[in-house]
Formats: C-alpha cells, sequence, structure tokens
C-alpha cells in the first residue's frame, strides 16, 4: 500500500468487509511489542443512541439563553 501525502491509506475490501468497517466507522490503531492494530471501536453506537433525539426539545429557550443556564455555576 502506498500513503498518501496526508497520511491515508485505503484499507482493503476484504479487511473492510471481516472487521465490518464501512462508512463512518469509528477505528483505533492499537502497538503491541511494535505491531500496529487496526481495531473498530464502538463510538458509532453511542452517537447513534441520540441522533433520535435531535431537534425534539421543547425548552422554549433560545441557545443563549440555554448557554447561560448552563455556564451559571
Amino acid at each position: 500500500m502506498r500513503v498518501t501525502t496526508k497520511g491515508q491509506v485505503t484499507i482493503p475490501r476484504n479487511v473492510r468487509e471481516i472487521l465490518g468497517i464501512t462508512p463512518q466507522t469509528n477505528v483505533e490503531f492499537e502497538e503491541d511489542k511494535g505491531r500496529f492494530y487496526i481495531v473498530k471501536t464502538q463510538r458509532n453506537k453511542t452517537a447513534n443512541q441520540f441522533k433520535k433525539f435531535r431537534g425534539i426539545a421543547t425548552a422554549n429557550m433560545s441557545t443563549d439563553e440555554i448557554m447561560t443556564l448552563t455556564r451559571e455555576i
């Protein structure tokens, strides 16, 4: 594989299929005794749990008013 000037490589299709890596999947690189491994993380699951709630708040407050409340100590 060749690394681009931005430090990017393409993960081969068979590796993506085996690991279940699809667009927007988060991965991490783990090091063990000088070898690096690509590991699929579970971050997407957490983000998607709250996606269905986006835009349904009924506080009847502006963003500035909410931010003021959260910053008060």
